[in-house]
């Protein structure tokens, strides 16, 4: 594809941000799990890949750059994969699992 030579506003900097982001979290190993009635996406983080401080929702305690963890979406909601992505939260893999 050839380059463009037009500048780009923030807004469509922004949307390509965002459509690489879904891209690239959606292109790791990544599986759908059911709970109560409702499907989740879950993706695994490699402590390499856990670059940042994380607040678990399911214990509230802090995961630490360098903890492998999980990332959780929701698979079925109905805004639209942007807000499911926009609402995903970091999880300890226990606190998930037993959650």
């Amino acid at each position: 594809m050839p380059r463009s030579n037009r500048p780009r506003s923030r807004r469509e900097h922004a949307r390509d941000e965002q459509e690489r982001s879904l891209d690239s979290l959606i292109a790791g190993w990544r599986r759908t799990e059911t709970r109560r009635g409702v499907d989740w996406n879950v993706q695994p983080i490699s402590a390499p890949q856990a670059q940042k401080e994380y607040a678990c929702p399911g214990c509230s305690v802090m995961i630490a750059p360098g903890i492998a963890h999980l990332v959780v979406w929701r698979a079925d909601g109905v805004l639209g994969d942007q807000a499911d992505l926009a609402a995903r939260r970091h999880w300890h893999t226990h606190c998930w699992r037993i959650g």
